[in-house]
């Protein structure tokens, strides 16, 4: 017999510690609506701060930027580069090595994200050899 399926509402304050270094708003995913194959949550940068290197093995990432400007080092060796403004979408394939940050020193920036794993953080893979790549070459180039 199958589950009962409704819909659902979320009304969270609840936030979560992910690998990547940052705290998410808590919203759609396996955990808390028994999602079978998306999740979406808040993102909030502080000023100045940088996710770890990493990437998702099997999903796809949807971005909403809803406040403030973002920039990510992205690609095999985080050597390409991309700055993302308030009312942009951004899209990231699976599989993709990235490292979002937020280039101001004063303002927070906050996005919409939608995965396409209800469990995401299953799939997220730390990539601290490329972050030691990317400060070498960070390095190298001052």
């Amino acid at each position: 017999m199958e589950p009962t399926r409704s819909c659902r509402l979320i009304r969270s304050s609840r936030t979560y510690h992910g690998k990547q270094g940052f705290d998410y708003a808590e919203a759609i995913s396996k955990e808390s609506v028994d999602s079978q194959g998306i999740c979406m949550h808040l993102l909030t940068i502080p000023p100045g701060k940088r996710a770890k290197a990493h990437l998702h093995e099997q999903h796809e990432t949807a971005i909403y930027m809803l406040q403030g400007k973002s920039a990510m080092w992205y690609g095999e060796k985080l050597d390409q580069h991309m700055e993302v403004e308030e009312g942009d979408f951004l899209y990231i394939p699976a599989g993709m090595p990235h490292m979002p940050y937020n280039p101001s020193e004063s303002e927070p920036c906050t996005a919409l994200l939608a995965r396409t794993d209800p469990n995401e953080q299953e799939s997220v893979r730390l990539l601290p050899e490329l972050e030691t790549i990317w400060q070498k070459q960070r390095t190298s180039a001052d």
